[in-house]
C-alpha cells in the first residue's frame, strides 16, 4: 500500500468516525456512518439526492466533483453557508464534520436536504419571474435568505467553479501546448500554440493526484515542483480512437525527463552533462553539489511533440540521412531541415531570409571547425542557392559517438544522426534473445519503462528478481521519434525509444502562433487554425 493509498484510508476512516456523530442530527442512526460505502449512500439522501447518486464515487477522478458536490450540500443541509467552510467541507471533511457533529444550538441543526429546498426557491422564483412584479420576487428571496449571497461569494465560487473545470477539461480531454524549440521548424514552429488531443490516442488517466490546478511540472512565478511525487496511481490508458501511424506528430513526456537538472530556462538531463561539451559548467556545478537532481513521475515530465517515423515491431535505420523502415527507404515529411555549410559566411539573417521563415536562430557556427552553416529545408536551400547573389551550400554530416543511444562503444559506436545503426523497436509481446548488445540497446526500456529495477547483468550472464534469464518478452510497445529539423532535435536517436505509457495525446490544430517565439515580433496571423497533423506549409 502507497502512502497515499494509506492516507485516503485514513481519511475515509476519520469520516466515517465524524458521520457516527452527525447522522442523529439528520434522524439517520450513527451505526450506519460505520458501514462502508453504505454511509455515502446515506449522505446523498440527507442532502436530497437519490442514494445511488454515492455510487458515482466509484468513477475514478470524476468522483473528485461528485465528493466535493456532496460535502459541501451536507454543509448546506446543517444550515452552514460560509465559503470558508465549505472550504474546509471539501479537503478537511472529516475534521470539519466531526467539528460541526459536536455543535449545539439552533444554528448547527439539520434544516432538511438543502437540495430540496432549492429546487423550491428555484421553482418559486420562477413563477414569481412570470408575473414580471419586483413585489412577488423580493417576497420569493426574503423567504429563502440562505440563497442570499454577497457578491465576493459569488465571484469566489465562480472562479473555484472555473478552475475545477478547467482542470476537469485538461486532465481528461484538451491541452494547450506551446512549441518552445525549432525541433519541428518548418512544420510546427516556435511560437506555435497547439490543442492538443488526449482522447484520440487512447486517454491516459491522471497519475499524480497531488498537484496545483493548471499546472504541470513547474509552479509558476515563484518556481519549484508544482505536485508531491510518490502520490500517483498506476498507468491506465482508455480505449484509442485511432492508432498512431507513420509521421503523426505526437505529444509526449520525454522518456529521458525521469531525472533533470534544472537550469534557468531548460531542464538538463544526465546523457547532456555526459556526452555535450556544451555543458561542463553545468556539470562542474553538479559535482560541486550546487545543482540538485530531479526526479519526476512519467506524467509530470517535460512534453515534447516529435513525428512518429519508426513503430512498434520495426526496425529502424538512418543512411546518409535517409530513412529505413524494415529495410525500405522512406521519403521525409514536407519541409525537413538539414544543416548546410554556408560560403561565403554572412553576417547576418536578412528580412527576406525571414520572409522565407528562416529564422535568426537557424545560423550558427560549427563548434568543432568554426564554420558557419545554416538550418534550411530543401525549398528554403534552393532558394538561397538561385539568388541574386547566390550561396554555396554544402551539406553538413554531424559526427557520430556514444552521445547517441544506447550511449554504447562496444557495439553502437559510431551511431550519428546521420547514420544510425539499425535497431528494432520493441513491440508488446516481442521476444529478444538477451546478450552484450541485446542488452546495451534495451537495458532502459526493460529496467526502467517495464518496472523490472532488478534487471542487472553479470558477467555474461543476465537476472530479473535474482533468476537467471536468457531472454525477455517486452510488456508495452514502443515508438521511434524524430524531429524535422533532423540536425536541431533531441530525439530518440539521443535518448531512445518512447513507450506507450509516455504518449500524451494528438497535436490538432495551431489556436495562436507568434513570429520566432516572442510576441514582440507580431503574430503569424496565417498559421492560426492551421492543422497540426498535416505536413508542408509554413
Amino acid at each position: 500500500m502507497t502512502w497515499l493509498n494509506l492516507v485516503l484510508l485514513l481519511g475515509y476512516i476519520g469520516l466515517s468516525v465524524a458521520l457516527y456523530f452527525l447522522f442523529p442530527k439528520a434522524g439517520r442512526e450513527a451505526k450506519s456512518a460505520l458501514i462502508p460505502g453504505y454511509n455515502m449512500w446515506v449522505v446523498a439522501e440527507i442532502v436530497g439526492r437519490k442514494g445511488w447518486h454515492s455510487l458515482l464515487l466509484l468513477i475514478p477522478f470524476f468522483n473528485v466533483f461528485i465528493f466535493a458536490g456532496l460535502m459541501v450540500d451536507l454543509a448546506r443541509s446543517f444550515g452552514r453557508y460560509n465559503f470558508g467552510e465549505h472550504v474546509l467541507a471539501v479537503i478537511a471533511s472529516w475534521g470539519y464534520f466531526g467539528w460541526l457533529g459536536k455543535q449545539a444550538g439552533p444554528t448547527f441543526t439539520y434544516n432538511g436536504p438543502i437540495l430540496e429546498v432549492e429546487r423550491r426557491y428555484h421553482a418559486e422564483l420562477k413563477a414569481a419571474s412570470g408575473t414580471k412584479q419586483e413585489r412577488e420576487i423580493n417576497k420569493v428571496h426574503a423567504a429563502y435568505p440562505q440563497f442570499q449571497k454577497p457578491f465576493y461569494q459569488d465571484w469566489a465560487e465562480a472562479a473555484v467553479f472555473a478552475i475545477f473545470a478547467a482542470a476537469f477539461i485538461r486532465l481528461l480531454l484538451i491541452e494547450s501546448y506551446i512549441i518552445p524549440t525549432p525541433s519541428m521548424e518548418g512544420n510546427l514552429n516556435v511560437g506555435d500554440f497547439l490543442f492538443v488531443s488526449k482522447i484520440h490516442y487512447g486517454l491516459r488517466l491522471p497519475q499524480t493526484l497531488l498537484m496545483i490546478p493548471l499546472a504541470h511540472n513547474q509552479t509558476p512565478v515563484i518556481g519549484g515542483e508544482s505536485y508531491i511525487d510518490g502520490a500517483e496511481l498506476p498507468y491506465r490508458r482508455l480505449p484509442a480512437l485511432e492508432k498512431i501511424d507513420r509521421f503523426d506528430p505526437v505529444v509526449f513526456n520525454v522518456p529521458a525527463g525521469d531525472s533533470v537538472y534544472l537550469i534557468p530556462g531548460r531542464a538538463v538531463y544526465p546523457h547532456d552533462l555526459n556526452y555535450d561539451v556544451r555543458y561542463d559548467q553545468i556539470k562542474r556545478s553538479v559535482d560541486a553539489g550546487k545543482i540538485d537532481l530531479i526526479t519526476r513521475p512519467v506524467d509530470k515530465r517535460d512534453h515534447y511533440v516529435k513525428r512518429a517515423i519508426g513503430l512498434p515491431g520495426e526496425t529502424i535505420e538512418v543512411r546518409n540521412r535517409d530513412v529505413y523502415i524494415n529495410g525500405e527507404k522512406v521519403e521525409d515529411p514536407a519541409n525537413v531541415q538539414y544543416s548546410y555549410y554556408v560560403e561565403p559566411p554572412v553576417n547576418q539573417v536578412s528580412e527576406k531570409w525571414r520572409e522565407m521563415s528562416i529564422s535568426p536562430d537557424d545560423l550558427a557556427v560549427d563548434q568543432d571547425n568554426g564554420r558557419q552553416y545554416l538550418l534550411l529545408s530543401l525549398e528554403q536551400k534552393a532558394a538561397l542557392e538561385s539568388g541574386n547573389a547566390p550561396l554555396t551550400l554544402t551539406p553538413r554530416i554531424k559526427a557520430g559517438g556514444v552521445q547517441y543511444y544506447p550511449h554504447d562503444a562496444t557495439y553502437f559506436g559510431d551511431q550519428a544522426v546521420d547514420n544510425f545503426a539499425a535497431v528494432r523497436i520493441p513491440e508488446r509481446g516481442m521476444t529478444i534473445k538477451l546478450d552484450a548488445r541485446t542488452y546495451a540497446l534495451y537495458w532502459r526500456p526493460i529496467a526502467v519503462y517495464e518496472g523490472n529495477e532488478s534487471f542487472v547483468r553479470r558477467g555474461n550472464k543476465f537476472f530479473l528478481d535474482d533468476q537467471e534469464i536468457t531472454e525477455y518478452t517486452f510488456k508495452l510497445d514502443y515508438y521511434w521519434m524524430m524531429g524535422d529539423n533532423r540536425h536541431n532535435s533531441e530525439d530518440s536517436r539521443v535518448w531512445g525509444f518512447v513507450p506507450e505509457t509516455h504518449v500524451l495525446g494528438k497535436p490538432l490544430f495551431v489556436w495562436f502562433s507568434i513570429k520566432e517565439g516572442s510576441l514582440g515580433n507580431g503574430v503569424n496571423w496565417h498559421r492560426i487554425g492551421r492543422s497540426a497533423t498535416k505536413t508542408g506549409g509554413r
